[in-house]
Protein backbone atom coordinates (compact mmCIF):
# COMPACT_ATOMS: atom_id res chain seq x y z
CA UNK A 1 0.00 0.00 0.00
CA UNK A 2 1.24 3.51 -1.28
CA UNK A 3 2.29 5.41 2.21
CA UNK A 4 1.82 8.58 0.10
CA UNK A 5 -0.30 11.10 2.40
CA UNK A 6 1.05 14.91 1.51
CA UNK A 7 -1.67 16.28 3.82
CA UNK A 8 -0.13 14.39 7.12
CA UNK A 9 3.53 15.19 5.63
CA UNK A 10 2.80 18.72 5.69
CA UNK A 11 0.89 18.31 9.38
CA UNK A 12 3.89 17.18 10.63
CA UNK A 13 6.25 18.91 8.74
CA UNK A 14 4.23 21.96 10.30
CA UNK A 15 4.75 20.12 13.69
CA UNK A 16 8.82 20.32 13.10
CA UNK A 17 8.76 24.14 12.20
CA UNK A 18 6.78 24.76 15.11
CA UNK A 19 8.97 23.09 17.59
CA UNK A 20 12.43 23.22 16.24
CA UNK A 21 12.50 27.04 17.03
CA UNK A 22 11.09 26.60 20.47
CA UNK A 23 13.59 24.47 21.44
CA UNK A 24 15.97 27.05 20.56
CA UNK A 25 14.34 29.66 22.45
CA UNK A 26 14.84 26.96 25.69
CA UNK A 27 18.27 26.73 24.54
CA UNK A 28 18.85 30.53 25.11
CA UNK A 29 16.77 30.69 28.43
CA UNK A 30 19.32 28.70 29.87
CA UNK A 31 22.52 29.67 27.67
CA UNK A 32 24.20 31.51 29.91
CA UNK A 33 23.42 29.23 33.20
CA UNK A 34 24.48 25.74 31.66
CA UNK A 35 27.97 25.84 30.41
CA UNK A 36 28.09 25.62 26.35
CA UNK A 37 30.21 22.39 25.73
CA UNK A 38 28.14 20.73 28.64
CA UNK A 39 24.69 21.94 27.14
CA UNK A 40 25.28 20.48 23.92
CA UNK A 41 26.29 17.50 25.30
CA UNK A 42 22.75 16.82 27.33
CA UNK A 43 21.31 17.97 24.05
CA UNK A 44 22.58 14.79 22.18
CA UNK A 45 22.65 12.47 25.45
CA UNK A 46 18.65 13.30 25.67
CA UNK A 47 18.25 12.20 22.03
CA UNK A 48 20.62 8.83 22.43
CA UNK A 49 18.14 8.55 25.23
CA UNK A 50 14.75 8.59 23.64
CA UNK A 51 16.40 7.56 20.03
CA UNK A 52 17.96 4.21 21.47
CA UNK A 53 14.79 2.13 23.28
CA UNK A 54 13.27 3.02 20.20
CA UNK A 55 15.74 1.33 17.71
CA UNK A 56 15.90 -1.58 20.02
CA UNK A 57 12.52 -2.14 20.28
CA UNK A 58 11.53 -1.31 16.47
CA UNK A 59 14.11 -4.05 15.78
CA UNK A 60 16.04 -1.17 13.13
CA UNK A 61 19.25 -1.35 12.09
CA UNK A 62 22.16 -0.06 13.40
CA UNK A 63 25.45 -1.29 12.56
CA UNK A 64 26.49 -0.04 9.08
CA UNK A 65 29.27 -1.14 6.93
CA UNK A 66 32.77 0.89 7.62
CA UNK A 67 32.30 3.44 5.19
CA UNK A 68 28.59 4.25 6.25
CA UNK A 69 30.05 4.25 9.58
CA UNK A 70 32.84 7.12 8.61
CA UNK A 71 30.07 9.35 6.80
CA UNK A 72 27.93 9.26 9.95
CA UNK A 73 31.03 10.05 12.49
CA UNK A 74 31.50 13.20 9.46
CA UNK A 75 28.01 13.92 9.75
CA UNK A 76 28.11 13.98 13.66
CA UNK A 77 30.82 16.35 13.57
CA UNK A 78 29.23 18.79 11.79
CA UNK A 79 25.91 18.55 13.52
CA UNK A 80 27.82 19.16 16.89
CA UNK A 81 29.41 22.32 15.35
CA UNK A 82 26.47 23.21 13.72
CA UNK A 83 24.23 22.86 17.25
CA UNK A 84 27.33 24.86 18.99
CA UNK A 85 27.15 27.52 16.93
CA UNK A 86 23.59 27.98 17.03
CA UNK A 87 23.57 27.82 21.06
CA UNK A 88 26.63 30.36 20.69
CA UNK A 89 24.75 32.67 18.69
CA UNK A 90 21.33 32.78 20.60
CA UNK A 91 23.53 33.70 23.89
CA UNK A 92 23.86 37.11 22.08
CA UNK A 93 21.31 37.60 19.10
CA UNK A 94 17.72 38.04 19.36
CA UNK A 95 16.03 34.72 18.58
CA UNK A 96 14.65 35.64 14.91
CA UNK A 97 18.05 37.74 13.54
CA UNK A 98 20.04 34.36 14.45
CA UNK A 99 17.29 31.93 12.76
CA UNK A 100 17.20 34.37 9.99
CA UNK A 101 20.75 34.70 9.37
CA UNK A 102 21.35 30.70 9.51
CA UNK A 103 19.00 30.54 6.75
CA UNK A 104 21.91 31.04 4.02
CA UNK A 105 22.30 27.68 4.48
CA UNK A 106 19.92 26.29 1.55
CA UNK A 107 22.00 28.67 -0.57
CA UNK A 108 25.51 27.71 0.56
CA UNK A 109 24.21 24.11 0.36
CA UNK A 110 23.22 24.90 -3.11
CA UNK A 111 26.96 26.04 -4.16
CA UNK A 112 28.75 23.04 -2.52
CA UNK A 113 26.41 20.53 -4.26
CA UNK A 114 27.70 22.69 -7.74
CA UNK A 115 31.07 22.44 -6.29
CA UNK A 116 31.48 19.28 -4.74
CA UNK A 117 29.06 16.89 -6.75
CA UNK A 118 28.35 18.42 -9.59
CA UNK A 119 25.00 19.25 -9.47
CA UNK A 120 23.67 21.71 -12.17
CA UNK A 121 23.22 25.09 -10.95
CA UNK A 122 21.87 27.41 -13.40
CA UNK A 123 22.12 31.37 -13.61
CA UNK A 124 18.36 32.48 -12.06
CA UNK A 125 19.17 30.38 -8.66
CA UNK A 126 22.80 31.82 -8.54
CA UNK A 127 20.76 35.13 -9.07
CA UNK A 128 18.80 34.35 -6.29
CA UNK A 129 21.23 32.75 -3.91
CA UNK A 130 23.15 36.57 -4.37
CA UNK A 131 19.86 38.28 -3.32
CA UNK A 132 19.26 35.88 -0.57
CA UNK A 133 22.83 36.64 1.00
CA UNK A 134 21.74 40.31 0.03
CA UNK A 135 19.23 40.12 2.56
CA UNK A 136 21.42 38.12 5.29
CA UNK A 137 23.48 40.81 5.03
CA UNK A 138 20.46 43.09 6.06
CA UNK A 139 19.92 40.92 8.99
CA UNK A 140 23.36 40.76 10.12
CA UNK A 141 24.28 44.70 9.68
CA UNK A 142 21.62 46.13 12.79
CA UNK A 143 22.99 42.82 14.53
CA UNK A 144 26.76 43.64 14.28
CA UNK A 145 26.20 47.07 15.07
CA UNK A 146 24.78 45.55 18.18
CA UNK A 147 27.16 42.50 19.38
CA UNK A 148 29.75 43.03 16.42
CA UNK A 149 31.45 39.64 15.27
CA UNK A 150 29.09 37.77 17.43
CA UNK A 151 26.55 38.44 14.80
CA UNK A 152 28.99 36.03 12.39
CA UNK A 153 28.10 32.89 14.65
CA UNK A 154 24.57 32.05 12.73
CA UNK A 155 27.13 32.05 8.82
CA UNK A 156 28.61 29.11 10.78
CA UNK A 157 25.52 27.59 11.92
CA UNK A 158 24.45 27.49 7.74
CA UNK A 159 28.31 26.63 6.67
CA UNK A 160 28.11 23.55 9.29
CA UNK A 161 24.20 22.35 8.86
CA UNK A 162 24.80 22.65 4.91
CA UNK A 163 27.79 20.21 5.27
CA UNK A 164 25.77 18.26 7.69
CA UNK A 165 22.80 18.14 4.88
CA UNK A 166 25.73 17.42 1.92
CA UNK A 167 26.79 14.31 4.16
CA UNK A 168 23.22 13.03 4.86
CA UNK A 169 22.37 12.85 1.10
CA UNK A 170 25.31 10.55 0.18
CA UNK A 171 24.09 8.25 2.74
CA UNK A 172 20.18 8.56 3.23
CA UNK A 173 19.29 6.10 1.06
CA UNK A 174 21.28 3.46 2.64
CA UNK A 175 20.61 3.97 6.62
CA UNK A 176 17.43 4.19 8.51
CA UNK A 177 16.97 7.86 9.36
CA UNK A 178 15.88 7.20 13.14
CA UNK A 179 18.71 4.11 13.47
CA UNK A 180 21.35 6.93 12.08
CA UNK A 181 19.86 9.59 14.39
CA UNK A 182 20.61 6.92 17.43
CA UNK A 183 24.19 6.19 16.25
CA UNK A 184 24.92 9.85 15.54
CA UNK A 185 23.96 11.13 19.44
CA UNK A 186 25.91 7.79 20.66
CA UNK A 187 28.58 9.31 18.43
CA UNK A 188 28.52 12.72 19.81
CA UNK A 189 27.92 11.83 23.72
CA UNK A 190 31.02 9.59 23.32
CA UNK A 191 33.37 11.96 21.65
CA UNK A 192 32.03 14.85 24.01
CA UNK A 193 32.67 13.23 27.25
CA UNK A 194 36.34 13.46 27.52
CA UNK A 195 35.90 17.37 26.98
CA UNK A 196 33.44 17.46 30.03
CA UNK A 197 35.44 15.37 32.20
CA UNK A 198 38.92 17.02 31.23
CA UNK A 199 38.27 20.43 29.80
CA UNK A 200 38.92 23.22 31.54
CA UNK A 201 37.39 24.97 34.48
CA UNK A 202 33.53 25.94 34.17
CA UNK A 203 33.10 22.98 31.19
CA UNK A 204 30.90 20.96 33.54
CA UNK A 205 28.81 22.73 36.36
CA UNK A 206 25.77 21.30 37.74
CA UNK A 207 25.43 24.51 40.36
CA UNK A 208 22.40 25.75 38.50
CA UNK A 209 18.75 25.58 39.99
CA UNK A 210 16.76 22.80 39.20
CA UNK A 211 14.09 24.70 37.15
CA UNK A 212 17.40 25.07 34.54
CA UNK A 213 17.53 21.20 34.55
CA UNK A 214 14.16 20.80 33.64
CA UNK A 215 14.28 23.34 30.69
CA UNK A 216 17.21 21.49 29.43
CA UNK A 217 15.37 18.21 29.37
CA UNK A 218 12.57 19.95 27.46
CA UNK A 219 15.20 21.50 24.85
CA UNK A 220 16.57 18.08 24.51
CA UNK A 221 12.76 16.15 23.58
CA UNK A 222 12.17 19.21 21.28
CA UNK A 223 15.30 18.90 19.40
CA UNK A 224 14.38 15.03 19.03
CA UNK A 225 11.04 15.21 18.34
CA UNK A 226 11.15 17.68 15.79
CA UNK A 227 13.84 15.79 13.99
CA UNK A 228 11.47 12.89 14.27
CA UNK A 229 8.96 14.64 12.70
CA UNK A 230 10.56 15.68 9.87
CA UNK A 231 12.31 12.47 9.32
CA UNK A 232 9.05 10.68 9.37
CA UNK A 233 7.11 13.90 7.28
CA UNK A 234 9.35 13.14 4.16
CA UNK A 235 8.26 9.63 4.49
CA UNK A 236 4.21 10.99 3.40
CA UNK A 237 4.79 13.55 1.14
CA UNK A 238 7.68 14.39 -1.43
CA UNK A 239 10.65 16.75 -0.18
CA UNK A 240 10.08 19.32 -3.05
CA UNK A 241 6.64 19.83 -0.92
CA UNK A 242 7.63 19.87 2.41
CA UNK A 243 10.79 22.78 1.80
CA UNK A 244 9.15 25.46 1.36
CA UNK A 245 7.38 25.14 5.03
CA UNK A 246 10.87 24.82 6.35
CA UNK A 247 10.61 28.76 6.33
CA UNK A 248 7.78 28.96 8.54
CA UNK A 249 10.42 28.46 11.15
CA UNK A 250 11.24 32.27 10.63
CA UNK A 251 7.44 34.06 11.46
CA UNK A 252 7.40 30.79 14.88
CA UNK A 253 10.60 31.84 15.77
CA UNK A 254 9.42 35.92 15.96
CA UNK A 255 6.80 34.97 16.97
CA UNK A 256 8.40 33.14 20.19
CA UNK A 257 11.26 35.47 20.23
CA UNK A 258 8.47 38.40 20.98
CA UNK A 259 6.51 36.26 23.89
CA UNK A 260 9.54 35.21 25.62
CA UNK A 261 12.34 37.74 25.33
CA UNK A 262 10.64 40.87 23.64
CA UNK A 263 12.36 41.39 21.37
CA UNK A 264 11.13 42.50 16.97
CA UNK A 265 13.30 42.18 14.19
CA UNK A 266 13.90 46.64 13.58
CA UNK A 267 12.86 47.40 10.18
CA UNK A 268 15.70 46.78 7.89
CA UNK A 269 16.63 43.28 10.05
CA UNK A 270 12.39 42.73 9.38
CA UNK A 271 13.05 43.67 5.56
CA UNK A 272 16.06 41.34 5.27
CA UNK A 273 14.01 37.97 6.69
CA UNK A 274 11.63 38.57 4.14
CA UNK A 275 14.54 39.01 1.01
CA UNK A 276 15.93 35.56 2.15
CA UNK A 277 12.47 34.14 2.79
CA UNK A 278 11.79 35.34 -0.46
CA UNK A 279 15.06 34.27 -3.00
CA UNK A 280 15.03 30.84 -0.63
CA UNK A 281 11.28 30.18 -1.62
CA UNK A 282 12.60 30.93 -5.20
CA UNK A 283 15.25 28.45 -5.07
CA UNK A 284 13.36 25.91 -3.96
CA UNK A 285 10.09 26.10 -6.45
CA UNK A 286 12.39 26.75 -9.42
CA UNK A 287 14.34 23.56 -7.70
CA UNK A 288 11.03 21.34 -7.96
CA UNK A 289 10.27 23.04 -11.65
CA UNK A 290 13.38 21.84 -13.08
CA UNK A 291 12.63 17.83 -11.22
CA UNK A 292 9.83 17.97 -12.94
CA UNK A 293 10.57 18.85 -16.00
CA UNK A 294 13.45 16.54 -16.07
CA UNK A 295 10.86 13.85 -15.47
CA UNK A 296 8.60 14.63 -18.33
CA UNK A 297 12.04 14.79 -20.45
CA UNK A 298 12.66 11.36 -19.58
CA UNK A 299 9.08 9.93 -19.72
CA UNK A 300 8.90 11.84 -23.48
CA UNK A 301 12.28 9.62 -24.28
CA UNK A 302 11.07 6.04 -22.41
CA UNK A 303 10.10 3.35 -25.25
CA UNK A 304 6.63 2.58 -25.30
CA UNK A 305 5.01 -0.46 -23.45
CA UNK A 306 4.93 -3.82 -25.87
CA UNK A 307 1.28 -4.45 -26.48
CA UNK A 308 -0.77 -6.30 -24.83
CA UNK A 309 -1.21 -10.30 -26.02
Amino acid sequence: MSRDNPPLGILLMLGFCALAPFGDALAKIVGDRVPLVQLVFLRFAIQAAILAPLVAASGRDWRYPRGVMGRIALRTVFHIAGIGFMFSALRVLPLADAIAIAFVMPFILLLLGWLLLGEEVGPRRIAACAVGFAGVLMVIRPAFQEVGAAALLPLGVAVTFAAFMLTTRTIARDVDPVGMQAVSAGMAVVALAPVLIFGPPGTLDWSAPTGVWGIVLAMGLLGTVGHLLMTWSLRFAPGATLAPMQYLEIPFATFYGWALFGDLPDGMAAAGIAVTMAAGLYVILRERATSRAARQVRAATLPPPPPAE
